[in-house]
């Protein structure tokens, strides 16, 4: 199978480190939406990136749709319980960290239009979603070393990806002085394998 995503798309490393803790093979293509030679949507009319391209030649996208279709094709190691309280858990933390992770890039794609057609009004509305996203976050994880349950899940990698993005494109939130539970559970995290593997880079 491969993979078409962009190296600092938080959904896109959803994915490659749900590959990875699965060691699921695949072929990475690197491809940047924005750019004027893009081929992203001829993979996907949305135009989005993580494309997941099976040998079938079929073609799935959104983050979610992908990371559900791998934990049905590799279930172990199990990345999203089956009980249905920590099924829903585990979605609802990815919901959340995913929005996060949607309003920073809806501010970065806004930032680089020219300053007199940026929208203050657009990139504060996104802002307290970020905001109020990291609060909620906090909150889910409070004391635990996990987002949900005692293992390792999806709604982690959902954390650590959205968190990495900010890191990346937004350091001036300062989050781990906000949120140090947060911050302790990032540096808990940062020795996994699929973390160093994927740590986005401009």
């Amino acid at each position: 199978m491969k993979l078409i995503a962009s190296l600092t798309s938080p959904f896109a490393r959803k994915v490659r480190m749900v590959l990875a803790e699965k060691a699921i093979p695949f072929e990475l293509v690197v491809d940047i939406p924005w750019h004027a030679e893009t081929q992203v949507p001829l993979a996907n009319p949305l135009g989005k990136v993580p494309v997941l391209v099976l040998p079938q030649a079929q073609n799935l996208y959104d983050s979610r749709v992908i990371v559900d279709y791998l934990e049905c094709l590799v279930p172990q190691p199990a990345l999203i319980p089956t009980q249905p309280e920590f099924y829903i858990a585990v979605k609802k933390v990815e919901a959340l960290a995913d929005g996060i992770a949607d309003a920073a890039a809806t501010i970065f794609i806004e930032r680089r239009r020219p300053v007199n057609l940026q929208s203050e009004e657009w990139i504060n509305r996104q802002q307290q979603k970020i905001d109020l996203g990291l609060a909620a976050l906090a909150q889910e994880l409070g004391e635990a070393s996990y987002m949900v349950g005692t293992d390792f899940s999806l709604a982690d990698i959902a954390a650590i990806c959205c968190l990495g993005y900010l890191d990346l494109r937004f350091n001036h939130l300062h989050w781990r002085e906000l949120y140090p539970n947060l911050a302790t559970f990032m540096l808990a995290t940062n020795s996994r394998a699929s973390v160093q593997a994927t740590v986005p880079v401009l």
